[in-house]
């Protein structure tokens, strides 16, 4: 067995750690940050633990679902029917079955028909072939009618993409729309999501817990600052101002941009596949209030004059009695970093937002709110375009003993726990695979 160094203490980072110590490797995870978990690190409202970025789970995400079981935390999560409404044309329109799709009034009744279509077309697709050279733009505009882009899906890619939006591949939305329909067992237009009570945070104390029990070495507050390679093969790390290692394989949880400068000296054909899949970070003001601001747990904006992407109520999906009574608002964005919404202070977001809250919600008075947090996440969303789609960089990168595991490699899916988890099972067994027809490096020294 080797000694394994995970660079990045999110959830694939920790995922990662666990399944390699369960098969005896030695393992050392390094994480930048003071706390663990990444973006599904956790804060207070109301006396209980909750995301920092909204965070649900759909009944196909089935590698997340294994893993709570298997932690012991399975009696803790729950599923509960969603609701999801669309803002457009200055009001709020349910968008949870087909006769609010047919009541839908800022399309044209022949496009409402088109658009019901169409999700049924994709629902029952089973190859992605078809839809990996063209944009979501073409084809919802050529397959739905050119409306249901501009009023339903255009306004809610440019604000997850920015001005990529029109450039999204389509297989990222038929995937998308796949996954949605799957996610409906309480009826054939319900769709169901999980949330664990107590926040996810729990599946990071607990995976935290079980490294520590299992042997593992955990560095947080100690960001990786350059692979060591040496005669061709990654072996050691300076972290903090030190060297550590050596290491038998090094695994790099953390974005593109981030990896690329841990290991400059990269060939220029991964550099080129890494670099070629750009990324969005994530805004997200969270609100806690004397009183809800809508009827649904997703409300999306689909007005471009909005300064956010979507109001994500919490608390229409869990009791508001588990946050001391107050209903918990997410308002929802992803920007490029050039952005200026990603430098603003709290209170300057505040000023932004509030006049378009209160569009959704006139009634909306500062006295509702009982707490405002501001939390940002780097590299959040990548983007998968016509011209990136189906090239992602390999796990193994060109540099023996070194693995990179991160959201750019999990198309045509959207990022989410699962896919961490994922993530950090796969490049697990890809490194045992190797470890063991390989001398470990780091034994003896």
């Amino acid at each position: 067995m080797g000694r394994v160094a995970i660079i990045g203490g999110g959830i694939a980072g920790l995922t990662a750690a666990y399944r390699l110590l369960q098969k005896g490797h030695q393992v050392d995870v390094f994480e930048s940050a003071p706390q663990w978990g990444g973006l599904v690190r956790t804060f207070q409202v109301g006396g209980e633990r909750i995301e920092c970025f909204y965070h649900h789970i759909f009944t196909t995400d089935t590698a997340m679902v294994s893993l709570i079981r298997e932690l012991g935390l399975g009696s803790r999560l729950v599923w509960r029917p969603s609701s999801v409404g669309i803002y457009s044309q200055g009001r709020i329109h349910p968008f949870v079955t087909p006769l609010d799709l047919l009541r839908f009034s800022p399309l044209p009744p022949l496009e409402r028909i088109r658009l019901g279509l169409m999700g049924l077309y994709l629902r029952r697709k089973a190859d992605m072939g078809p839809f990996m050279g063209v944009t979501a733009k073409e084809w919802v505009s050529h397959f739905a009618g050119p409306r249901s882009w501009q009023v339903v899906w255009g306004p809610l890619f440019y604000g997850k993409f920015g001005e990529m939006g029109d450039e999204v591949v389509m297989a990222w939305l038929w995937n998308k729309i796949r996954l949605r329909f799957s996610s409906r067992r309480l009826g054939a237009w319900r769709e169901v999501l999980g949330y664990l009570l107590g926040s996810f945070g729990l599946v990071v104390d607990e995976l935290v817990a079980r490294i520590r029990a299992l042997g593992g070495q955990l560095h947080a507050a100690t960001p990786a600052q350059r692979v060591v390679v040496e005669e061709g093969r990654a072996i050691a790390l300076e972290a903090k101002g030190e060297r550590w290692g050596p290491f038998d394989a090094i695994v790099a949880t953390v974005a593109n941009e981030a990896f690329l400068r841990l290991v400059p000296m990269l060939p220029e054909e991964y550099v080129s596949l890494c670099r070629g899949i750009p990324y969005q970070d994530a805004l997200c003001m969270v609100l806690a209030l004397r009183r809800p601001v809508t009827p649904y747990y997703w409300l999306a904006i689909s007005d471009r004059s909005f300064p956010f992407l979507a109001l994500v109520e919490h608390t229409n999906l869990v009791s508001k009695e588990s946050y001391g009574g107050l209903h918990v608002l997410y308002i929802s964005n992803y920007l490029s970093p050039e952005s200026p919404l990603m430098s603003m202070g709290e209170g300057e977001l505040w000023g932004l937002y509030l006049p378009y809250l209160r569009r959704v919600q006139p009634r909306l008075d500062a006295s509702w709110v009982e707490g405002r947090w501001v939390f940002r996440g780097r590299h959040a969303q990548p983007v998968f375009t016509v011209a990136n789609a189906g090239r992602v960089p390999p796990h193994r990168t060109p540099i023996p003993g070194l693995y990179l595991a991160n959201m750019s490699q999990i198309f045509p899916e959207d990022r989410g726990q699962n896919y961490s988890v994922r993530l950090g099972e796969t490049v697990a067994a890809l490194v045992h695979e190797d470890l063991a027809v390989t001398t470990p490096l780091a034994r003896g020294r």
